[in-house]
């Protein structure tokens, strides 16, 4: 089947420059993610850079949620209809859009995988696509990127504004979504969307794929997760909580219905590290969204939620920098985040401004507390280009989300 690139493709170079090494390798590209925010494009990017390169490049798109792609339900559809159209002469470039939806996607995969003369590309909207047996049928030969909403930089660069302050607010309010570029940043107009997007990854992704029958709970429990951002729950307090809310759910179905939510990448899940016993806490966790914007179309968005909000975007911009990131706990203090990459660590705290003393206290003693030489810092919504406090850098949000 014919198809035409989208005109006017902004490029997203983070994600570009990440999947470059592994172009033409024979190991399949896998990106995941939440819907809509930005998989199919970086998939178009990638198309429109082989097309720069060759004009004759054999490309071979499949899109899952197109009508006409429905014939292709199995492993055995996906490869017939692979080696039906792949090119006689030379190397085909395979990219399958939303491949999730085709059962026992991995077989196909596994076998297409032997054909020197393809090269193999996948986007996904589920975080356990290539989990338990999966991965280990796959083992070393795939990678697996995960996409996520717009760093602030981007933000900039797709709406066109410089970096301010109206800019950030406008970032923490409406989040990252792409598409967002193609539509007046106004409340209603852009609640209006993402109030959509959220109803298309809870009953796509969540509700049809797990068969959830519980649907209202879920919708409570997205509601209690969004008014919660940053605190720290154990299923069973989730549990208890709604009970006095006259709503009976069992921990263990409370922590299935959690996993979900994850799998769908509405939220992201945090666990707790014991800095001074050297091990992950089972129990008790940290929830922050994938899009703010999504959370506030659902919640609102608060003044007295600021620090919330705050915390929320710093942790994302964590994660898309390549972060792995944990909460910090040593004895009755806590560490914000633990970001680790590359065996390096750094210690984050935050707060909205550090112009108490007692904040300041907190803030800074609970990180002058840690006993390894690891970089910390306080990020505030203050604007500070003085001295460390003791060593400790102080960063403006903006700046960091800039870094």
């Amino acid at each position: 089947m014919t198809f035409k690139l989208p005109k006017d493709l902004q490029k997203r170079t983070h994600y570009l420059d990440r999947v470059a090494p592994f172009m033409g390798k024979n190991i399949i590209k896998v990106f995941t993610g939440q819907r809509r925010v930005g998989k199919s494009y970086l998939l178009f990017q990638l198309m429109a850079l082989l097309r720069e390169q060759d004009k004759n490049v054999a490309i071979l798109y499949i899109n899952k949620e197109d009508l006409d792609f429905s014939f292709i339900k199995t492993a055995n559809d996906l490869q017939e209809y692979v080696l039906a159209n792949k090119s006689k002469n030379g190397k085909t470039y395979v990219f399958i859009d939303e491949i999730q939806d085709i059962l026992k996607f991995e077989a196909a995969l596994r076998s297409l995988l032997l054909y020197e003369d393809l090269d193999l590309y996948c986007t996904g909207s589920n975080a356990n696509m290539l989990s338990g047996d999966i991965a280990g049928h796959l083992s070393g030969r795939y990678i697996e990127i995960v996409v996520y909403s717009l760093s602030y930089n981007e933000f900039l660069d797709f709406h066109a504004l410089t970096n301010s302050s109206s800019s950030l607010d406008k970032y923490l309010k409406y989040g990252g979504l792409p598409y967002l570029k193609h539509l007046v940043l106004e409340d209603t107009i852009v609640f209006e969307y993402l109030k959509n997007i959220y109803s298309t990854i809870v009953y796509r992704d969540i509700i049809n794929r797990y068969s959830v029958r519980n649907v209202p709970f879920l919708e409570k429990l997205v509601l209690f997760l969004a008014g919660n951002i940053g605190s720290i729950f154990s299923a069973k307090k989730i549990s208890d909580f709604l009970k006095s809310q006259r709503i009976n759910m069992a921990p263990n179905q409370v922590q299935t219905y959690i996993q979900h939510l994850v799998n769908a990448f509405l939220v992201h899940k945090v666990s707790r590290y014991d800095l001074i016993g050297k091990r992950v806490f089972e129990i008790g966790e940290k929830y922050y969204f994938e899009n703010l914007g999504i959370r506030h179309g659902l919640w609102g968005y608060r003044l007295e939620d600021r620090g919330k909000i705050m915390e929320n975007a710093v942790y994302n911009h964590l994660l898309f920098k390549g972060h792995k990131v944990k909460v910090g706990i040593m004895g009755a203090t806590e560490i914000d985040f633990i970001a680790e990459k590359d065996g390096e660590k750094q210690y984050i705290q935050m707060a909205l401004t550090i112009n108490e003393p007692k904040t300041m206290e907190r803030e800074f003693g609970n990180l002058k507390n840690i006993s390894d030489n690891y970089p910390k810092a306080v990020i505030t919504m203050d604007a500070f280009t003085g001295n460390t406090y003791e060593g400790i850098a102080t960063v403006d949000l903006r700046s960091f989300l800039m870094s």
